[in-house]
């Protein structure tokens, strides 16, 4: 065979060469070669198309429910001086100054006042709509009832009560706790009912189903239980989390659960299949209630 470099050129050995040796010094003497400007723009512009390109403007839905807040501003206003004359009408928009009183000695040179009346902006009926509503204070006067009153303690964790969810018909709550244990309690007269088990670690996170007999628990243990509230036993169980769950909350209309926590990621869950349908990143720290 003859020269393995017989037809490489000189110029692309020395690149292969360069590469070799930042490759291999990088990290003592080349970290403080400056970037090309041209590269630097190149490498921007491509991860901002990458990363935004879905999000450059509404989907269809949400901007068909944008409505315009009021009529456009004009786009010139003509300035005249002279004497008042009556609000134009239409879309005629002209701010008039009208000099009054105006005495010989004013126009000779000698001391006197000019005083200038500025006329009003000529606005359409919306546009003066827009204006009034925007000028419009709105005061919301609260609505005054006695001053709150303690009516009962309710004890029987024993640890610090993190977390509590009302059941949508008001006749009972549940509370979460880090005895790692979630009590449910009667609403009215305060009393236990039950008490459920399963959590190796501090409850962080409830929430009652308003369709079906569920009780949703999260806890530091990573793990987000689905309780039978007919049955009183856990029938489902929600893995992906990396660590500690600390919020959980449920979709008023679809079957779907949302939860997140220390590894600061938020995750949709499908409540009958168990399967993650979407994971949220971009926290960088704790997501928390």
């Amino acid at each position: 065979m003859a020269d393995a470099h017989e037809f490489t050129s000189l110029r692309d050995l020395r690149r292969l060469s360069a590469k070799r040796t930042y490759a291999m010094f990088a990290s003592e003497s080349l970290d403080n070669f400056p970037e090309n400007e041209q590269v630097a723009k190149m490498r921007t512009n491509i991860r901002i198309q990458n990363e935004y390109k879905d999000y450059t403007s509404l989907p269809a839905v949400l901007l068909a429910q944008q409505a315009p807040v009021g009529p456009a501003r004009p786009k010139t206003l003509a300035i005249t001086a002279g004497p008042s004359q009556p609000t134009p009408s239409g879309n005629d928009r002209a701010l008039t100054l009208a000099p009054s009183s105006l005495n010989g000695s004013s126009l000779n040179g000698t001391s006197g006042t000019n005083e200038l009346a500025v006329g009003s902006l000529a606005t359409s009926t919306n546009f003066a709509k827009a204006l009034a509503l925007h000028k419009q204070v709105k005061t919301v006067k609260p609505a005054y009832h006695p001053p709150w009153k303690l009516v009962r303690v309710i004890s029987g964790h024993l640890g610090w009560v993190r977390s509590i969810a009302v059941e949508p018909g008001n006749k009972w709550f549940a509370t979460g706790a880090g005895d790692r244990v979630i009590k449910i309690w009667d609403l009215a007269s305060g009393e236990l009912r039950l008490s459920l088990t399963g959590h190796i670690s501090t409850v962080r996170g409830l929430a009652v189903s308003g369709r079906h007999p569920y009780l949703f628990s999260a806890a530091e243990d990573k793990m987000v239980k689905c309780w039978d509230l007919e049955s009183n036993k856990v029938i489902r169980h929600y893995h992906g989390h990396l660590s500690g769950v600390y919020s959980l909350s449920l979709h008023p209309t679809l079957d779907v659960i949302v939860t997140a926590g220390r590894d600061a990621t938020a995750r949709v869950w499908d409540m009958r299949t168990k399967a993650q349908a979407m994971l949220l990143a971009g926290h960088t720290a704790t997501i928390a209630d």
